[in-house]
């Protein structure tokens, strides 16, 4: 087994005064060369967003996004011709394939927005792009999926219907929220690694204390043992170990 415990003050910080951000691997102005990202996941951004502002438009192709809103509200428009509003306990993905352009605001006139940005690797490239969300009532001391990938050489267009949603990568992104002293097992497929953020809490994994904001990668492994210390949630993101 291979880990990599990155501590929450390890992180790249970005203050721009209307966006606070904290970069789990390499972006923007933020460049270190031993976070350059984990098989397919190149991004997770941890933002917060000041009232009345956000990003304007802006465009991106060939890369699976995926937000996950912590607090507030997004506000989010698209040249897909997408107007949606995406709140607390929602997920969004947009499969930017051959090219999209999209803003995100906040706007609501008091409070901050917080949310979650992930980027991965899409296994296919210049596909159409797509959009989708959902909201996820998460269950304690579950486990639940919020999104699963498609094998590779599968299309978009023989997706079955779902409630998780997808995209085009075969990663899956986990939440698992849980109760003090809650054990859990994770079964990891060949060819995968595993990402755990702790979003909040205290938790012990593969025998390594973590506490909020405190990630550890794990690769070469096939099952993986966990459990909270205090109460708290954790984002697991089981990830192909080459970018397709």
């Amino acid at each position: 087994m291979l880990q990599k415990i990155t501590r929450a003050h390890e992180r790249g910080v970005s203050e721009y005064g209307w966006l606070s951000s904290r970069f789990s691997f390499s972006f923007a102005d933020y460049y270190n060369p031993k976070q350059m990202g984990f098989g397919a996941l190149r991004v997770i951004n941890d933002d917060i967003i000041a009232p009345n502002t956000g990003f304007d438009m802006h465009s991106h192709r060939d890369m699976e996004i995926i937000t996950i809103v912590l607090d507030g509200e997004v506000t989010h428009e698209d040249s897909m011709g997408n107007k949606k509003k995406v709140e607390a306990g929602e997920v969004q993905i947009m499969s930017a394939g051959t090219g999209v352009t999209h803003s995100e605001h906040n706007r609501n006139p008091m409070f901050a927005l917080k949310l979650f940005q992930i980027w991965i690797f899409p296994h296919t490239r210049g596909i159409a792009p797509r959009y989708a969300q959902r909201k996820f009532e998460l269950q304690e001391n579950t486990m639940e999926a919020v999104v699963q990938g498609v094998p590779f050489g599968v299309l978009p267009d023989s997706w079955e219907p779902s409630d998780v949603l997808k995209i085009v990568q075969d990663a899956q992104i986990s939440i698992g929220k849980y109760s003090i002293n809650k054990e859990f097992q994770l079964d990891i497929p060949e060819g995968r690694g595993v990402y755990i953020l702790v979003i909040d809490g205290n938790f012990e994994i593969a025998g390594a204390e973590l506490g909020p904001r405190d990630a550890i990668e794990i690769s070469e492994v096939s099952t993986l043992s966990g459990k909270s210390i205090q109460s708290g949630s954790i984002l697991v993101i089981q990830i192909p170990m080459l970018p397709r």
